[in-house]
């Protein structure tokens, strides 16, 4: 099918930015170093491994990456735990685990409970050997827990290659001799094919900060990042912040967050070091975390040198509705489709706002169409945003989303779909790839037809709904706010009282940052699954609690009982959540 834009329209094109967002929390429990929770080297094997190939495969296409510090930190750690072979995360210590059959009964329900843990309908129904293997753990299950005593190590070895092996990306598949050899093979895994596989996934993980750092260096991507430990910025700064869009939010019983602006300084000069160090240059810009701006946001990140921001398209319409009272926002305005420049008091930021519907669409419907009908859904939409764009300017349309928790649900990893879509967008007369730093370069040519407008009024949110409320407001968020408050007014009496070593006060500081995420308050509330709850209610208890110790003090009691309970059934298990609630 030809592509047409209309005569009027004639030397326009639309400006596409493609932004990636790759992130985990930390799932590193400190005083013993060990992992608590999979999901880094998962989603590496599987997701960082792919959305690198697919950017490979296609060379005219380009995006913006955006890595978050406390993950390439992960990542790292694990290739050192690969090259030391000093394993500390389980599922991969029992991988390369000779004897299996003399595994304890909580190592044994330990695999069980973890290597069923993937979207069954795409990861483990289409094959019939791990099927099997899920069909006798429910057998099992009927009969008592303490049967796990009599599963064989043949059982257990089978079902441990196999949950890798569905981690595994599908460029992997395609390209592995070993994977392919030991998917069609199906069962009875020895020992030397699990140590190949075992070595298979560190050489995967070694690989994937350089193959990124390649993309960047020929200009292909633009890599960015997030303030080190992806806290919500705004809320450390002031909690105030979240009443500008909900003006009757709840806020916690704690008035501010203790030394919040220091707190913030630390994690964005510790974010633009560990990106010069890692992708050797200092970051253009950064997503802020989950798209939380405000004001005193904006200010901070151009003072650390970020020329650009982004966040959620509901941030720039309470914007523009605060700045003209009743301003109008039909879908055809175009006020979307432009960066901002926002006076910040200090250096002048420019600010990006994402697409909802397309991004959303990417996130959560296209996995239930065919790739190639998916992608052309996407093309089709950009040429109508293209061909009602007022005026002469080129239209500048972004797109941000995870870009890891989505893929599960697509059959074969999206494979179909991503490889579509970029072959689409690079044969495309009209539409141009591009990232936010040739974005921004391209406002000082004065043959590029693209423009910025002034953003006078930024009324503080995120992505999500244009409100914190994902993270703050509810009495399970609130309390953990206080608990984290509480900590770290115990932190600064401590340092200040100067009973702690140098290095004793760089422990202490790098389990408070981990305790100032975004994920913990993401989690609390019930609307999210048990069991993600339960486990990211325990790792920040848990968390807290190491910190009183790294200072020398006992834990409150409080710290061991439960925060939130969760028992809902979110979409992509909560990982990822619509724009607008729906």
């Amino acid at each position: 099918m030809p592509h047409s834009i209309p005569p009027r329209n004639a030397g326009k094109k639309l400006q596409l930015i493609l932004c990636w967002h790759m992130h985990q929390p930390d799932y590193r429990e400190y005083l013993h170093g060990r992992y608590v929770l999979p999901w880094t080297y998962l989603h590496a094997m599987k997701d960082y491994t792919d959305m690198v190939f697919h950017l490979e495969q296609h060379p005219q296409a380009k995006a913006v990456v955006n890595f978050v510090p406390i993950l390439i930190e992960q990542l790292q750690d694990y290739e050192q735990q690969f090259k030391s072979g000093d394993i500390r995360d389980s599922l991969l210590r029992m991988l390369r685990y000779e004897l299996l059959d003399e595994l304890g009964d909580d190592a044994r329900q330990h695999i069980l409970n973890s290597c069923f843990k993937s979207n069954h309908t795409k990861m483990l129904k289409p094959y019939r050997a791990y099927q099997h293997l899920f069909d006798l753990q429910a057998m099992m299950d009927g009969h008592g827990r303490e049967n796990v005593t009599y599963l064989s190590g043949q059982y257990l070895a089978d079902l441990l290659v196999w949950y890798h092996l569905v981690w595994m990306g599908e460029s992997m598949r395609r390209s592995s001799e070993l994977v392919a050899r030991l998917m069609t093979k199906g069962s009875q895994f020895s020992y030397e094919e699990r140590r190949a596989l075992f070595d298979l996934i560190g050489t995967t993980i070694a690989g994937i900060v350089p193959r990124y750092r390649k993309l960047a260096e020929r200009g292909q991507i633009e890599i960015s990042t997030t303030p080190y430990n992806h806290p919500i910025v705004p809320l450390l700064l002031d909690f105030g912040a979240a009443r500008e869009s909900e003006p009757n939010a709840h806020l916690p019983q704690t008035a501010q967050y203790p030394g919040g602006l220091s707190r913030v300084h630390a994690h964005l000069s510790n974010a633009v070091e560990s990106h010069s160090q890692n992708f050797g240059a200092a970051p253009h810009g950064m997503w802020p975390s989950e798209g939380g701006v405000s004001r005193a946001t904006l200010k901070l990140l151009a003072e650390h040198g970020c020329e650009w921001t982004a966040t959620g398209q509901a941030v720039l319409a309470n914007s523009l509705l605060r700045e003209m009272n009743d301003y109008p926002l039909p879908g055809s305005s175009g006020y979307l489709y432009k960066p901002y420049l926002v006076e910040t008091g200090g250096k002048p930021i420019y600010c990006f706002f994402r697409d909802d519907r397309l991004s959303d669409k990417v996130g959560f419907e296209y996995a239930k169409w065919k790739g190639d009908d998916a992608a052309a859904d996407f093309v089709h939409h950009l040429e109508e945003i293209l061909h009602h764009s007022p005026g002469e300017d080129d239209p500048v349309v972004t797109v941000i989303l995870d870009g890891e928790n989505a893929w599960e649900y697509y059959p074969y990893n999206a494979y179909y779909f991503l490889s579509e879509l970029y072959a689409k967008l690079e044969a495309h007369p009209q539409i141009r790839t591009t990232t936010f730093h040739e974005c921004v370069q391209s406002l000082s040519d004065p043959e590029s037809r693209v423009t910025a407008s002034k953003l006078q009024q930024l009324v503080a949110g995120s992505w999500v709904y244009g409100t914190f409320s994902t993270w703050i407001g509810s009495p399970e968020k609130n309390r953990g706010w206080d608990l984290l408050c509480d900590a770290k007014s115990s932190y600064d009496r401590v340092v200040a009282s100067g009973n702690l070593s140098e290095e004793e006060i760089h422990q202490a500081t790098v389990q408070l940052a981990d305790c100032e995420g975004s994920d913990w308050f993401w989690w609390f509330g019930d609307y999210n699954s048990a069991l993600s709850v339960a486990s990211f209610d325990s790792l920040f208890r848990r968390n807290l609690s190491n910190l009183y110790r790294l200072l020398k003090l006992e834990p409150p009691a409080e710290l061991q009982n439960v925060l939130s309970v969760g028992s809902g059934a979110p979409a992509m298990g909560g990982t990822m959540r619509r724009s607008d609630g729906a």
